[in-house]
This record gives C-alpha cells, sequence and structure tokens, in this order.
C-alpha cells in the first residue's frame, strides 16, 4: 500500500506541475497579450470623428491670432499652431497639450496669457489634435516637436525670452525639454508623469485590474518594435534638476486618478531651487484650470511676468534634436481650454 501510495503522489505531482506549468504559461501569454494591447493604444494612430473639424479656435475668445505652420526639425512632418502676438514684447508662452489631446484645448490659458500682454504659440503635436492618420507615442517623439516650436520662436522673435507650459504629458515634456534647452527660461508643469512607465502601469491596473507593472515592462517590447523607444526613455524625475536655476511651477489636482498626485511630489523632490509647488484639493487630472479658472490665470500669468522680466537663467548645454537622444534618458485625455 506504501509504494502505491507514493506511486499515486508522483503521478499527482507530477499532474499538479504540468497544470501550473500551464497556468503559468497561460499568465504569461496573456501579459503579452495585455502588453501588446498597451503598446498599441499608446502609439496607434488617432482614429477619425464626427467632431475632429468642430473644435474651438481664438475666434471664440476674441484673442487676435493666426495660423501658423513650421516644419519639424526631426521627421519633416509638418506643425500646425496659432500664434497669439504681442508684437511689443519678447516674451513668448509656447502651450503643450496631453496625450491624443490637441491645442484647441488650451484656448483658455492661452487667451488669458495673451491677454496678461505675452505673445503665445501653442500648436499640436504629430498625431495629436487635427493632425490625424500618423502614430503617436506618450512624450518620446514629442519631446522633437517641442524643439521644433523652440526653433519656430527663436526664428520669428530674436532674443526671445521663453516660458512653457504644459499638460500632463504635454508638462512632461515640458520638464525634459527645459532641462535640454537653455532658452526656455521658466516653466509651468501642470499634472506632469513622474515616469512613463510608472503612470502606464498605474493606469493599466487601475483599469484592467492585473499587475501594472508587468504589463508595462513588457510592453517595452512592443514599444520599441512600433516606436523606437521604450518607459525607461521619458523620465521627467530624473531630468528636473536640470532645469535649476531657472524656476518652475508644478500644479497637480489632489484628486488625479490618471497620474496620482504622488508624481508631483517625486518631481517636486527631485527638482532644485526654485521651485513651487501648487496642490489643487478635490481637483482631478488637470482640474485646478477648471477649479478657479481666474485664480488660476492670474497665477500662472504672475509666475511668467516675474520670472521672464527678471530671470537669469543658467547656460546649460543645449540638446539639438538631432542628438538630444543621447544625453541623459527621458522617458490622458486633459483640457485646459
Amino acid at each position: 500500500m506504501a509504494k502505491r501510495s507514493i506511486t499515486e503522489w508522483k503521478h499527482g505531482a507530477r499532474r499538479a506541475a504540468t497544470a501550473a506549468a500551464m497556468v503559468a504559461g497561460g499568465s504569461a501569454l496573456a501579459t503579452l497579450g495585455v502588453a501588446y494591447y498597451v503598446a498599441y493604444t499608446l502609439t496607434a494612430p488617432k482614429r477619425p470623428g464626427p467632431m475632429d473639424a468642430y473644435v474651438m479656435t481664438p475666434f471664440e475668445t476674441g484673442a487676435e491670432y493666426e495660423e501658423v505652420a513650421f516644419t519639424a526639425t526631426r521627421g519633416g512632418h509638418t506643425l500646425h499652431g496659432w500664434w497669439f502676438p504681442r508684437p511689443e514684447t519678447n516674451q513668448v508662452i509656447v502651450g503643450c497639450h496631453g496625450f491624443r489631446g490637441g491645442k484647441s484645448e488650451l484656448i483658455g490659458i492661452s487667451t488669458a496669457l495673451w491677454r496678461a500682454g505675452f505673445n503665445v504659440l501653442i500648436f499640436d503635436f504629430h498625431g495629436h489634435g487635427a493632425d490625424i492618420g500618423s502614430p503617436v507615442t506618450l512624450g518620446y517623439q514629442e519631446l522633437h516637436d517641442f524643439y521644433s516650436a523652440l526653433d519656430y520662436v527663436g526664428q520669428r522673435v530674436p532674443e526671445a525670452r521663453i516660458g512653457v507650459i504644459g499638460f500632463s504629458m504635454g508638462a512632461s515634456v515640458a520638464i525634459i525639454g527645459a532641462a535640454r534647452r537653455s532658452e526656455v527660461c521658466c516653466i509651468v508643469a501642470d499634472s506632469p508623469f513622474a515616469t512613463h512607465t510608472d503612470v502606464v502601469a498605474h493606469n493599466v491596473a487601475r483599469v484592467l485590474h492585473v499587475s501594472g507593472h508587468a504589463v508595462a515592462r513588457a510592453a517595452d517590447i512592443f514599444l520599441a518594435r512600433r516606436a523606437g523607444y521604450r518607459g525607461g526613455d521619458v523620465a521627467p524625475v530624473r531630468e528636473v534638476a536640470a532645469i535649476a536655476p531657472r524656476p518652475v511651477l508644478l500644479i497637480h489636482g489632489a484628486e488625479d486618478a490618471t497620474v496620482p498626485v504622488e508624481h508631483a511630489h517625486r518631481v517636486y523632490e527631485a527638482a532644485h531651487e526654485p521651485k513651487e509647488l501648487w496642490i489643487a484639493d478635490g481637483a482631478p487630472h488637470c482640474g485646478a484650470y477648471f477649479a478657479d479658472r481666474p485664480a488660476y490665470c492670474q497665477r500662472v500669468a504672475e509666475f511668467f511676468t516675474s520670472h521672464l522680466a527678471s530671470q537669469a537663467h543658467a547656460d546649460i548645454p543645449t540638446a539639438s534634436p538631432g542628438n538630444a537622444t543621447n544625453m541623459l534618458p527621458s522617458s490622458e485625455s486633459e483640457r485646459a481650454g
């Protein structure tokens, strides 16, 4: 009986091991499947919608503006934007929208800054906004579009003193871009993520209820194939210190479910002085503007007025769009208009 029991136990153990291996294999395949879906979602071209052509323009706010276009220095595509002119000053604010958003979402804050006396440039990142049909990324290729916007400003306004305001992905792009381009004098970053990997992991876990970091790591395989980058290439928390001694104002909603407020605290801790952190109580993702529009516009305008008028920024190494990826590694729909 003892020998038979041992034999049966061995057979049972083998069956259990086989079943466990199948479960583990199935789990791994499931993780890869979700990872591919995540990579596809992050990079697939925007689908056309029936309301794509029906967006607000500065006409609705009564701001003076002109349509502009400039060529991206990397990729050669054309970027489209709106320029709010103040020919009496060389102070320029560049606005960066969020993931799969567009320039029309920044009309409110852009109009307020124009009325405060600044030139303002807002534009669509390639594949975002009205630019439908091209693949996108979560801040990687958009960084080079941001460099092209800075180049356009430099050509249009010699000796321009440039401030940048960005939202969500655009805030993360602003942080990395300012760290690498010395012509940026100061930035306002509203709801940035600390790292691409962490924000993807958080939203995978939040939406799909699976291990977010396991999926985010696996998604890197597909991101590298589809878009030529990995999540670790987009990490504002690693680069924000290089902005100093130029000022940074970080804004974040305390109830942000898309980019948890702890991302703002991490970026703030990594930044060097001068720096400010404004946590908007009760506000969701990019919700500080909507919580109190006049107060938001006033605080942001005062920040730019103070620092563009007098801030002497450091002479840091400047990365051109062609070689920026050789520097330190850099690393959802928000509305601020």
